[in-house]
């Protein structure tokens, strides 16, 4: 199937060149990426799972996602702060999640950055939702990073965040609503582009 295009399921639904199949993509295209959210621990569980993403495939991460969000305590970015040298050795011997050292200890890392996020703005969306881009910018279709994904992750970096550069940053953006990059003709677009007209933006 060609890449940015649109196709059509065994539903007679048309999406996403990316989210017709398995059904876990199916699912998350329809029903999570690109709607906004505010929510400070699903902003940090995707905050995290990008960072894990990274050489690998999203649908490695979703087919453990589950187990990602039982050993990381829901990303509670308050108790994952809290975790030490022993939660590091008993993530890396879990079969269920990556076993990544780096990535293990970026998101013990990030939870305690995260923290201080919340303590400047008041919550992650208040911070996050800053690198809206202007309605009128105009983004290539399959663009990789952009101006604000670019300026998000730099940020971020002299926050002390790990793994999280302006690539990771814009696949962020995407699925947390930031921007809507569904493709025009894809069933959720209009979805997406009215959950974002209703969504109040945080102060």
């Amino acid at each position: 199937m060609e890449p940015f295009t649109v196709t059509t399921g065994d539903d007679g639904v048309t999406r996403c060149w990316w989210g017709a199949e398995p059904e876990i993509y199916r699912m998350y295209h329809d029903t999570e990426w690109g709607l906004p959210a505010s929510d400070n621990h699903r902003l940090f569980e995707k905050l995290c799972l990008e960072g894990f993403q990274s050489g690998l495939s999203w649908l490695t991460i979703l087919n453990k996602r589950e187990s990602f969000r039982e050993v990381f305590a829901g990303f509670d970015f308050d108790v994952v702060a809290e975790f030490g040298e022993q939660d590091v050795e008993r993530l890396l011997t879990d079969v269920r999640i990556i076993r990544h050292r780096g990535k293990i200890e970026a998101t013990i890392n990030n939870a305690g950055r995260a923290q201080e996020v919340r303590e400047e703005f008041g919550s992650l969306a208040s911070y996050f939702w800053r690198y809206e881009p202007d309605d009128t910018t105009s983004r290539s279709i399959g663009e990789a990073k952009t101006p604000e994904s670019t300026a998000m992750a730099k940020d971020l970096k002299k926050r002390g965040f790990k793994f999280f550069g302006p690539t990771t940053a814009y696949a962020f953006m995407q699925a947390m609503g930031i921007v809507n990059d569904h493709l025009p003709d894809c069933a959720t677009h209009p979805v997406v582009t009215k959950a974002r007209a209703a969504y109040k933006r945080p102060a």
